[in-house]
């Protein structure tokens, strides 16, 4: 298996196969591209016809956009149980997935992804903080409904906690205040070893935008990069 992956500071969406992978330990080989130069879309059309990371590639089958990824592997792996296998967990769980892979515009755009930086309190504002307030109602619910087995959103680690994984990071970046259920999760999450990997991998790329270009939107998933001085 191969998985073609963006930036590791920026790319959140190519964060989420990546962790899932990692954690479970299913094998791939890594295909890094890299985001925001002249070849990009060369070189990523060559794996993935949205022009797009992340893409997984198994044999002859491709597979492309995080959730359609994430999905095949669970299907592909049954015996790693990526999803909660109580059919009431997994229903919640695929619903929390596709509420984050659709939504959550504004914290998106004013808090993306940049793990190299910390910038306590940059891009807030009521409607991020509306964002943010939502996704903490989500990991409660989860947490109480279905977590009882273990410490993460459904007890076992799963594709929902590989999914808010990319979050758990930029509220570390923007130094978000969580109330105390919300911090022991987002701090678990932190402390994964695969999810140590990847973000030191992503402070040794030194690979930040041009300081003339704060912002740019981010041929992955997200809606902007903020450049780290």
């Amino acid at each position: 298996m191969k998985l073609v992956i963006g930036n590791k500071n920026y790319s959140s969406w190519s964060l989420r196969p990546w962790l899932l992978m990692s954690h479970a330990g299913i094998p791939f080989e890594e295909v890094p591209v890299r985001l925001f130069t002249p070849g990009f879309a060369e070189e990523i059309g060559r794996y993935a016809p949205a022009n797009k990371v992340p893409a997984l590639i198994d044999g002859d089958i491709l597979v492309w956009d995080s959730l359609a990824v994430v999905e095949y592997l669970a299907e592909r792996f049954p015996d790693r149980q990526l999803w909660p296998q109580d059919p009431a967990a997994r229903a919640f769980a695929r619903s929390i997935c596709a509420e984050m892979h659709a939504g959550f515009g504004n914290l998106r755009s004013q808090m993306p992804m940049n793990l190299s930086a910390m910038l306590p309190g940059m891009g807030w504002n009521v409607a991020v903080q509306r964002d943010i307030d939502r996704i903490v109602q989500l990991w409660q619910q989860a947490r109480e409904r279905f977590g009882q087995a273990g410490p993460f959103l459904f007890g076992a680690f799963s594709i929902a906690d590989a999914y808010y994984a990319p979050v758990v990071c930029r509220f570390a970046t923007y130094g978000v205040h969580l109330p105390e259920p919300a911090k022991a999760y987002a701090d678990l999450v932190l402390e994964l070893p695969a999810l140590q990997r990847w973000i030191a991998a992503a402070r040794e790329e030194r690979d930040f935008l041009a300081p003339d270009e704060p912002y740019r939107v981010a041929p992955d998933r997200d809606d902007a990069v903020v450049v780290h001085h």
